[in-house]
């Protein structure tokens, strides 16, 4: 595997080469939408026109869907949610289909929609993650951070190095081997800077300060939580993402001499 990580969807490339591409906005939309299909959501669509979003889940009843907008860090008018995880409950969330827009997090996901795979990653599911890139190995991998308004954001690429040198552990490979871009050995070495303390990271971010000055203070907690919940949010198909559940792998048959 090799992976490169591009810091906002503006530093994308147009073209697509990437077998498996990952969004992370770990403050908040890809830390919401883990959050939302662990607590029972049966998906999750993802916009960045609010009107096109109004518009699709008009096509559900009312009691089979949720809306969450947010834009600058406050709740849209007009929708149920803003985009904290903490307000995705299962009391909540158990059943529905959450139409989701916010001011980045949605254009990281657009943006590498057409990728034969794509995952929503965030601190709170970097273990899921990388079971599923050590069991399915994609040759090339991209990590597209949301940042913010096309700026930097230190929450995403340490996440991104996060995955990274995981990776790198469990399979006992060298770091060398699966870098792919000068971006993801300064990923790396963030978290390798920061990993003992990412809450205080959160809050050296400029996004963090926007959300603290907004009273979000537990959404930084819980945001920055490591490996906090299993689970992983795969597109099924453009703009829809769901729980990814593992295939079930054949039970190998008894040999007559052991079998009974």
């Amino acid at each position: 595997m090799k992976f490169s990580v591009f810091h906002t969807p503006e530093l994308t490339p147009v073209q697509n080469s990437a077998d498996c591409a990952i969004a992370i906005d770990v403050l908040r939309a890809t830390s919401t939408i883990a959050t939302a299909l662990n607590s029972g959501a049966d998906a999750v669509h993802v916009f960045s026109d609010m009107d096109k979003l109004v518009h699709e889940s008009e096509l559900l009843p009312p009691e089979k869907r949720l809306r969450a907008g947010e834009r600058g860090g406050s709740k849209v008018a007009g929708c149920e949610l803003g985009n904290s995880p903490l307000d995705c409950t299962p009391e909540l969330m158990s059943g529905k289909r959450l139409f989701i827009s916010t001011t980045n997090g949605t254009r990281a996901l657009q943006k590498i929609q057409a990728s034969p795979t794509v995952l929503a990653a965030a601190l709170i599911n970097r273990h899921a993650v990388v079971e599923y890139l050590i069991e399915h190995q994609p040759e090339t991998v991209w990590i597209v951070g949301a940042g913010w308004e096309g700026s930097f954001a230190l929450e995403d690429t340490v996440c991104a190095g996060a995955i990274v040198q995981s990776v790198a552990d469990r399979t006992g490979t060298p770091l060398e081997d699966l870098v792919g871009n000068d971006e993801m050995v300064g990923a790396v070495s963030l978290y390798q800077q920061w990993q003992d303390n990412l809450l205080s990271l959160l809050y050296h971010a400029s996004h963090g300060k926007r959300l603290l000055r907004l009273n979000c203070l537990e959404d930084l907690k819980y945001c920055s939580t490591l490996d906090s919940l299993n689970v992983l949010p795969i597109q099924t198909e453009i703009g829809t993402l769901v729980k990814y559940v593992p295939a079930a792998r054949p039970v190998p048959e008894l040999s007559k001499a052991g079998s009974r």
